[in-house]
């Protein structure tokens, strides 16, 4: 678990060194820097969509969100999401105003994508990290960024980032003799859907419940057994 453990401590450098330099620049400076990093965001989503390659990846695309969002709502995935945040908050006496909207936002783009799920297989299943030791990198010059901009809620998402990468590369085994490149092709194109959406909220064009889409993932990978 050596990749994760080097992933929570780039994002806890990054959000330090976001903090520091938060409220530094003017106003007008620092919301141009939210919307280039939201436009980052949606790019990133956007490679992620757009690895689909067959023929039926589309409609399975499709069907993942609409029975996600489905069990997302029941379960109210972003409801919760935004409860635990405001708990971290109250703990530990936070006073930023976006403290959740950080949280929320990092856990969510952090955790969602191949190199999450790839790398901690690989971590947990040859002792090989380099995946998620690029994934750190990236992480950590990123929570820079979200750091300065919704301040210290960005560095809490290293919880959701230890449990989900920890909890992969302890169950590495198994998970690996089940997950299909067809599968993880399918579940990489519906969260970068749901990365496209994180950053349409950053930008304000639209309010989507990204967290209750997360179900998606999951769903995307039933799906793909059953047709490839």
């Amino acid at each position: 678990m050596i990749g994760t453990f080097v992933n929570v401590l780039a994002v806890l450098a990054g959000s330090t060194v976001g903090i520091l330099f938060r409220g530094k620049f003017p106003e007008k400076i620092q919301e141009t820097v939210i919307q280039g990093i939201s436009l980052a965001v949606i790019l990133i989503g956007m490679q992620m969509a757009l690895s689909i390659e067959k023929s039926p990846d589309v409609l399975l695309v499709i069907f993942s969100l609409v029975i996600g969002a489905v069990i997302g709502e029941l379960l109210s995935i972003e409801s919760n999401l935004n409860k635990f945040g405001e708990q971290l908050k109250q703990k530990f006496k936070a006073k930023d105003d976006l403290f959740v909207q950080g949280f929320v936002q990092a856990s969510l783009i952090y955790c969602v994508g191949a190199m999450a799920i790839m790398g901690a297989i690989q971590d947990g299943l040859n002792g090989d990290p380099s995946i998620l030791f690029t994934k750190s990198l990236l992480d950590g010059i990123t929570s820079i960024a979200f750091a300065a901009s919704t301040g210290i809620g960005v560095a809490f998402s290293v919880i959701p980032i230890f449990i989900y990468q920890g909890g992969i590369s302890l169950t590495a085994a198994k998970i690996e003799s089940y997950l299909t490149q067809d599968m993880i092709r399918i579940m990489t194109a519906s969260g970068g859907l749901l990365i496209i959406a994180i950053g349409l909220n950053m930008l304000g064009v639209a309010r989507i419940k990204a967290g209750n889409l997360l179900p998606a993932l999951l769903v995307a990978v039933f799906l793909a057994a059953l047709v490839f």
